[in-house]
Order: C-alpha cells, then sequence, then structure tokens
C-alpha cells in the first residue's frame, strides 16, 4: 500500500493490543522489561531462557518473516545472560544467542539480521561439545549494520560504528568505523563534534507521544473504516 488506510481510531486501538500484548506475554518472560517499551508485532519476538533484561524507552521491530530471537542456552546456572540497555534500537531479524553473556549499553541500534553470540556453539573437534565462550561487550552509543555478525569475545567501544555485513572477530576501540570480513578499521570518528544519542530523542516523552499523535491524526485524517476494508479486499490504483 501507498498509505495507511486505517482511520486514526482503528490504529490507536491496534498500538494498544501491540503494548497489552507484550506486557502480558512477553515481560513474565524477562527478568526485567523497563518502561516506555514500544514494540511493533510483539508476537513476532521469541524469547527463550534466562536471565534476558531489557532496558528503558526500548524500540524494537519485529515482522513475521525477520523475527527478533532473544535466546539463552546455558550449560551453568547463574550466568551473566543478555542485558540491554536503555533507548535500544533493535530492528527486524536481529538474532541474540548467549551461553554465559552479552551486555549491550545504552543507546546502541542494531539494524535488521544482526547476529550477536558469546559461544562457538559446536567445539572444533569435539562436535558434540558446545564450544568456548567468552562475554561480547557493546559500550554506549554503538550502531552494529545490516546483517553483521560480532562473535566471541568482543568489546566495541563506545560510538563506534560496524559496517553492514562485517564480521567482527576483534575488539574495536571507540569512536571507530570498523568494515569487511574480517571487520578493519576504515575510519575515525570527530571526537570534537558533539554526538546525539537516542536518550537525547527522549528528553521530553510526553512531547515525543503529542508529536507522534498528532501526526497520525493528520496523515490518517479521513480514513473511513469502510474505507480501509475496502482497501484490504478490493485495492485500486493510489491506494
Amino acid at each position: 500500500m501507498i498509505r495507511d488506510h486505517r482511520p486514526y481510531y482503528l490504529k490507536k486501538a491496534y498500538l494498544g493490543f501491540e503494548n497489552f500484548y507484550a506486557n502480558w506475554f512477553l515481560r513474565p518472560q524477562l527478568e526485567h522489561l523497563g518502561k516506555e517499551l514500544t514494540i511493533f508485532q510483539p508476537w513476532n519476538a521469541v524469547i527463550f531462557g534466562s536471565p534476558i533484561r531489557i532496558g528503558d524507552y526500548a524500540n524494537i521491530i519485529c515482522s513475521a518473516d525477520y523475527k527478533v530471537r532473544l535466546s539463552i542456552w546455558a550449560e551453568k546456572k547463574n550466568i551473566s545472560g543478555i542485558t540491554i540497555g536503555d533507548y535500544c534500537l533493535i530492528c527486524p531479524g536481529v538474532r541474540i544467542s548467549a551461553a554465559n553473556e552479552i551486555r549491550i549499553g545504552d543507546n546502541c541500534m542494531l539494524a535488521a539480521g544482526v547476529y550477536i553470540t558469546d559461544a562457538d556453539w559446536h567445539d572444533i573437534y569435539d562436535r558434540t561439545a558446545a564450544g568456548s565462550t567468552a562475554p561480547v561487550i557493546l559500550e554506549d552509543n554503538v550502531w552494529i549494520g545490516d546483517r553483521a555478525t560480532v562473535c566471541k569475545g568482543i568489546t566495541i567501544g563506545k560510538n563506534s560504528i560496524v559496517g553492514a555485513g562485517s564480521v567482527v572477530v576483534n575488539d574495536v576501540e571507540p569512536n571507530t568505523v570498523v568494515a569487511g570480513n574480517p571487520a578493519k578499521p576504515i575510519k575515525q570518528l570527530d571526537t570534537t563534534r558533539e554526538f546525539t544519542r537516542r536518550s537525547d530523542w527522549f528528553l521530553t516523552p510526553s512531547g515525543i507521544n503529542k508529536e507522534i499523535d498528532e501526526l497520525d491524526r493528520k496523515m490518517l485524517l479521513g480514513n473511513t473504516f469502510f474505507g480501509w476494508l475496502r482497501s484490504l479486499v478490493w485495492p485500486k490504483p493510489g491506494d
């Protein structure tokens, strides 16, 4: 569709149902889920294992063909598990698989198809064994590009960027852009320039919610229930 044909009240009801679903079905599966969660199609998020923690103001985008998967497969008890900080963005198809510890800082962005793992999952010589594991740490304000892979034992420094399709097998220094397979530094960020982080966007949450609501009212103005139904069963050019 070229545009959203839903009337305003129908979209609000749909968003309310998404919020209900996340709190009713996902929140009990997590050790912690912070306030002001925004999650699209939460029924396409797959949660397995514990402990998994997600901070405040998380934005998680799921889709039926590209589910978000947060999984823990641990051989021992009392592990650190998966921790995702405040103001993080998780896009469709992100997979985070932990055997011990994966820690993601505040304001991090994980683009579509990103895979983060702290384990080999199979030993090189004994394919029946789980293989080795080492913690993965993403410091604050890290951006991981589309379909990049972050392997076990890696620390990515604050503000750094991993290019699309990269495979990270070595630590990344702060304020560094890396790309390739294996990922290598290609640029240093200008630390004299001020960073605008996702947390800056949420300084006045009520203001953001009001702005988005007003935009929805404007974009959906004139839409009707029967017009929306007609667009579903009998779409026309321009729909």
